[in-house]
This record gives C-alpha cells, sequence and structure tokens, in this order.
C-alpha cells in the first residue's frame, strides 16, 4: 500500500505560513527589545530622577504598561520562535490575559491624557483652581483596577472573546460591555485630539505650541496608526472574523508587528521632542525627557534653568 502524500499546494501553503509566523515574531521579539530598554529608562528617570507633575505621572504608568506589555509580546513569539510548549495552560492564559489588560490600560492612559491636556488648554482657569491635587495619581489607580476588572471577569465568563461561546447570553453582554468601553476610550481619545487641534489652528488666541503638546500629539498619532489596528482586530473582527477567512491570518500578523512598534515608538518620540533644535553632546537623558514634557515655551530663563538642573547629580 502506497504512502499518502501531502498536497503540494497545502504543503507549500504551509511553508509559507510558517516562515511568516517566524519572521513576523523575530520583529515582534527585536521591536519588543528596544522599547523594553526604553520604556524602562523612561520610567527609571520619572520615578527616580524628575520631579513628576500632572502630565509625567501619566506618562509614568503608560511606560510602565508598554514595558510589561512588550515583556508580554517577547515570552508568546519566543514561544513560537522556539516552539516551546507550556505544560501549564493555566500560565499561558494568564499571559493572553494581562497582555490585554496593559492594551486596555494604556489606551485609557492616552485618552485620559489628551482629555486632561483638552481640559488644561480649554479651560484653563478651572482646570488650575478646581483640579484636585492627586487627580493623576487617583486616575492611574482606577484605571488600573478597571482594565484588571473588565478583562478578567471577561475571562471568567467566556474566555476572551472566544466565539466559541458565542451563544453564550452572559459571555456576549461581557463581550459587548468590553467591546462598547473600548470604542467609548477610543471616541473621548479622537474628540479631545480633535478639540486641540481645532484650538491650535482656529482659536481666537494665540496658544502656546509647547514641547508637552507636541509630545501628546505625536504619541496619540502613533498610536492611532500602530496600535489601534490591534484592538480593532481582537475586539471586532475576532466577533465576524467568518466573514474575514482570507486576510484574517495577515491581519492578526500586521497588528502584532504594528502594536509592537507602538509601545516601541513612545519612549522615541518622548527623546526625539526633547533632543529637537538641541545638540545631542552633552545632553542627558534626563535633561531630553525633562524638556520633552515642557510645557512653556523656551526662553531664556528656561534655558538657564535647565543648564543649572544638568549639573545636579
Amino acid at each position: 500500500m502506497e504512502p499518502t502524500t501531502a498536497n503540494p499546494i497545502e504543503e507549500t501553503l504551509r511553508r509559507r505560513i510558517n516562515i511568516s509566523i517566524l519572521i513576523t515574531n523575530l520583529m515582534i521579539i527585536i521591536f519588543a527589545l528596544v522599547g523594553i530598554t526604553g520604556n524602562a529608562i523612561v520610567f527609571w528617570l520619572l520615578r527616580f530622577r524628575l520631579h513628576r507633575n500632572a502630565f509625567s505621572v501619566y506618562i509614568l504608568n503608560l511606560s510602565l504598561a508598554d514595558f510589561l506589555f512588550l515583556l508580554s509580546l517577547i515570552i508568546l513569539s519566543t514561544k513560537h520562535v522556539f516552539k516551546f510548549s507550556f505544560h501549564n495552560i493555566i500560565f499561558l492564559q494568564c499571559i493572553y490575559t494581562f497582555r490585554v489588560v496593559l492594551y486596555v490600560a494604556g489606551l485609557s492612559m492616552l485618552s485620559t491624557i489628551s482629555t486632561e491636556r483638552c481640559l488644561s488648554v480649554l479651560c484653563p482657569i478651572w482646570y488650575r483652581c478646581h483640579r484636585p491635587e492627586h487627580t493623576s495619581t487617583v486616575m492611574c489607580a482606577v484605571i488600573w483596577v478597571l482594565s484588571l476588572l473588565i478583562c478578567i471577569l471577561n475571562r471568567y465568563l467566556c474566555g476572551f472573546l472566544d466565539t466559541e461561546y458565542e451563544n453564550d447570553n452572559v459571555c456576549l453582554a461581557s463581550n459587548f460591555f468590553t467591546t462598547a468601553y473600548l470604542i467609548f476610550l477610543f471616541v473621548v481619545l479622537c474628540l479631545s485630539s480633535l478639540a486641540l487641534l481645532a484650538r491650535l489652528f482656529c482659536g481666537t488666541g494665540q496658544m502656546k505650541l509647547t514641547r508637552l503638546y507636541v509630545t501628546i500629539m505625536m504619541t496619540i498619532l502613533v498610536f492611532l496608526l500602530c496600535g489601534l489596528p490591534y484592538g480593532i482586530y481582537l475586539f471586532l473582527l475576532n466577533w465576524i472574523k467568518n466573514v474575514f477567512t482570507v486576510f484574517d491570518f495577515t491581519l492578526f500578523l500586521a497588528s502584532e508587528v504594528l502594536t509592537a512598534i507602538n509601545s516601541c515608538a513612545n519612549p522615541i518620540i518622548y527623546f526625539f521632542v526633547g533632543s529637537f533644535r538641541h545638540r545631542l553632546k552633552h545632553q542627558t537623558l534626563k535633561i531630553v525627557l525633562q524638556r520633552a514634557l515642557q510645557d512653556t515655551r523656551e526662553t531664556a530663563e528656561n534655558m538657564v534653568e535647565m543648564s543649572r538642573s544638568k549639573a545636579e547629580p
């Protein structure tokens, strides 16, 4: 009896898929290693070396979320590259769930940053007089707790957006709530960003274009280009993936790479904005990051203050 041989077309397709998976995960690992280093530096500087203000608290928590998100990507990509098999399935499921928690937390941080910046620009007097002192810290704590509760509850009810449970009303309700929450964050992010742009270009008074403003807008732009496709695939296309069977695999690989680029790009944005129009020679990372979060126009007095803080240990 002759041994059965695989279809040549199927074998070729399988090899291409394996090569695509290998290349994609290698790219993710490279971007993640760069991003982990950058986010670790940002977190360390904001946590131990720089005086924190309202927005730097959000940036600190965002860098922590990006750091942990990239770490989870490295674990999962390494598994695919070297074809490790986790005997403890619960650990693998926890990694997948924790990755979604970090994505939700990162989007929540960006929406909060954009909203608070919008309030500080459109209602400056009210913002300075009525904003509680520890608003940033409280908001970050609420974001972490809410992201954990939403994602863990969803995993407990049905597995994260698993179509196996699509007939379960409780699971569908949980999936709908999670997706609605993400859409709400995205709408808030877009509306507040558009309001800031409108105030910049169409406002009656001249708005001060500070480095903090540029940092926030560039971070949001990179997220919309690189981070949003991952959320669209995870929270929307997974529900209707039978319609997208032809493009499902390609969309998944592309969204994985783009979300790694998104978390990797944030520290690069901070240091690019902070070093723009300044010579990198004799510039410390502390000064560059401090300049990127500067919410005032650069004047001679600011430059003197920067040079003095540079001399501090």
